[in-house]
């Protein structure tokens, strides 16, 4: 679970870093949707090292709460992005 993780976290990093050299506002968007749904997956995975006793409960709040606000930033970026577009 620990690698999963990771590997959902660091991507989540990595598409918001693609994103600054999208092609167009449409890539733009799809870069940080995927960045999105990793930022979901993480968030299964650390639900899932706390309920295992893995993190505890100051671990599991500290990294959760920062996901969660990252997530609250990406899907901001991409309503915003959006509206832009005429799509919202």
């Amino acid at each position: 679970m620990a690698k999963q993780v990771y590997r959902s976290g660091t991507s989540i990093g990595a598409n918001i870093a693609e994103s600054r050299n999208a092609q167009s506002p449409a890539d733009f968007v799809s870069k940080l949707s995927i960045a999105l749904k990793e930022s979901g997956e993480t968030e299964y995975w650390l639900k899932s090292l706390h309920n295992s006793g893995v993190l505890n409960d100051l671990e599991f709040n500290s990294i959760y709460e920062d996901n969660v606000e990252q997530t609250k930033m990406l899907v901001s970026s991409i309503k915003t992005m959006k509206r832009k577009l005429g799509i919202l």
